[in-house]
């Protein structure tokens, strides 16, 4: 029985393979009954223990992939939002645009004066009643956790930013915030010092409904890395044109042309695009 298959995590650990939550992510990545149905059987003759959750999620992947592409890059997310590196810096715009959907003004990369020394911030973020200060922390590996040093670190600032803040004219309104984005996970201790001191959080499913992902479901803003017609090498030379989101693509469509796409294979990877995020 599939069931009684163990399949190796990232972190080494093993656990039964579970085809309710394979059928679960499939789902949520807006594949039907029936399509998911089918990448379960089609996964079926590789399940032997010892496989590991990569192994299973390329299979997946490809399985899904030759059914509706769109679904399958959404079922990539997380991979997706990895490959927004080797540099934080993509991610970071990728999380003022995510910030700006939610209504906020966003600047990124800013060095902000705080009472003691001045602070490169990641994004600057506000509306009339509060101003944020965000940090975001990307890392390039799903085994690699942010831990308690991390919020540690970032609220020491946010504490010499807050006092310069509100003595700043023009500012009375408004209320202040640290907050911590990852692409990866935050141990329990991160957790519980951010709770204590009042530090917002967000990683890949943390808080529940208002995680990374559930940001990037709600607003539609999926990174180009989720696209599955180009290969990772025109990925990264599209991010490093600045085109971070598929709307962006949309908006420039010559940023194909610049990485050596055009034609029918542009007119294919546009429509991609435009049914990924629901246009």
């Amino acid at each position: 029985m599939s069931n009684k298959v163990l399949v190796k995590k990232q972190s080494g650990e093993k656990e039964h393979f579970d085809p309710d939550k394979l059928q679960a992510s499939l789902r949520r990545s807006g594949a039907s009954a029936s399509q998911a149905k089918k990448v379960e059987e089609g996964l079926t003759p590789f399940l032997e223990d010892g496989i590991t959750t990569s192994a299973l999620y390329r299979k997946a992947f490809q399985l899904l992939r030759k059914q509706k592409r769109s679904t399958a890059a959404r079922y990539s997310l997380k991979r997706a939002i990895m490959e927004l590196g080797p540099s934080g810096y993509p991610f970071e715009h990728f999380v003022g645009a995510l910030l700006e959907s939610l209504g906020y003004q966003v600047e990124v990369g800013q060095f902000v004066q705080g009472r003691c020394i001045k602070h490169e911030v990641d994004v600057v973020a506000h509306n009339d009643h509060q101003q944020f200060m965000v940090e975001c922390k990307y890392y390039n590996s799903q085994g690699k956790y942010c831990n308690v040093r991390v919020p540690l670190y970032i609220h020491s600032r946010f504490q010499d930013i807050e006092q310069r803040w509100k003595s700043t004219p023009g500012l009375e309104k408004r209320t202040f915030h640290g907050w911590v984005f990852t692409n990866t996970r935050f141990t329990t201790d991160a957790m519980e010092y951010a709770r204590c001191v009042g530090l917002r959080m967000v990683s890949w499913d943390y808080p529940k409904g208002e995680s990374l992902r559930d940001m990037i479901e709600q607003s539609g803003l999926f990174p180009v890395t989720a696209l599955t017609l180009i290969n990772k090498s025109q990925k990264q030379q599209l991010l490093e044109q600045d085109v971070v989101l598929c709307r962006h693509l949309l908006q420039g469509p010559g940023a194909l042309d610049q990485v050596g796409i055009s034609g029918r294979k542009k007119e294919r990877v546009l429509d991609e695009a435009r049914e990924l995020i629901g246009e």
